[in-house]
């Protein structure tokens, strides 16, 4: 992959399902803003698939700086 592509990935999964997400605004007024964002990266799925893409900048970041 390359960086264009993760990050096209990455703004697509927010746009479409974090912008607008229920629980994340719940959570947010329910217990904070901390909370609602660990919420997001420990349990939601599409708080797993960001971190995975995350991972994969990571990785071509690392491949081009050698």
């Amino acid at each position: 992959m390359d960086k264009s592509s993760v990050m096209m990935e990455i703004d697509e999964l927010l746009l479409t399902y974090c912008e607008s997400c229920f629980l994340k605004k719940q959570n947010k007024l329910d217990y904070g803003k901390k909370a609602a964002h660990r919420f997001c990266i420990e349990q939601c799925t599409v708080g797993e698939q960001l971190k995975f893409l995350g991972q994969e900048l990571n990785k071509v970041k690392n491949e081009r700086s050698k």
